[in-house]
């Protein structure tokens, strides 16, 4: 597969990825989405539910991969790519080593808290067990929709 159609496809998957950040968004919670994909599928979806699920985890990320891990049978993500609309925190890159998913592909970044490339550089760390693949793919509606969020929230600039 060429290197254009991969790019074509992971563009095509965070777009899925930002019509999860937009269900988000609809209930006020920071507009942040994610798909996991496994063959070209997707296997798991997810936004930000921590107002909703009244809980500290309900991250993108983390709700995603759950969401694929039922679907899937199995806690073991081996092969898979999550598309995520904004750079992943600790909390989240943790849950991506911990659920063997083999890559990460980024549409913003997140200067306050990215584990990515940021803030840490979580992926790179060589005395970790587990290897995760990353690219960041500007995804200039995914950093909008958040900029406006925060100054519609703060009445500040966001920094991602």
């Amino acid at each position: 597969m060429s290197v254009l159609t991969v790019r074509k496809k992971d563009e095509l998957f965070l777009e899925e990825a930002y019509s999860q950040a937009l269900k988000a968004y609809s209930l006020d919670e920071v507009p942040i989405g994610a798909v996991v994909v496994i063959n070209g599928e997707i296997v798991g979806r997810g936004f930000n539910r921590r107002i909703t699920d009244s809980s500290a985890t309900s991250h993108a990320e983390i709700v995603a991969i759950e969401d694929a891990c039922k679907k899937v049978g199995k806690w073991r993500l081996d092969g898979a790519t999550l598309y995520v609309t904004n750079e992943p925190c600790l909390m989240c890159a943790g849950a991506v080593m911990q659920s063997r998913i083999s890559r990460v592909v980024f549409g913003s970044l997140n200067e306050k808290t990215g584990a990515v490339v940021s803030k840490f550089r979580v992926f790179d760390e060589k005395g970790l067990p587990f290897k995760v693949k990353y690219e960041y793919i500007e995804h200039k509606k995914s950093k909008e929709i958040l900029k406006e969020f925060f100054e519609k929230k703060r009445g500040s600039h966001w920094e991602g």
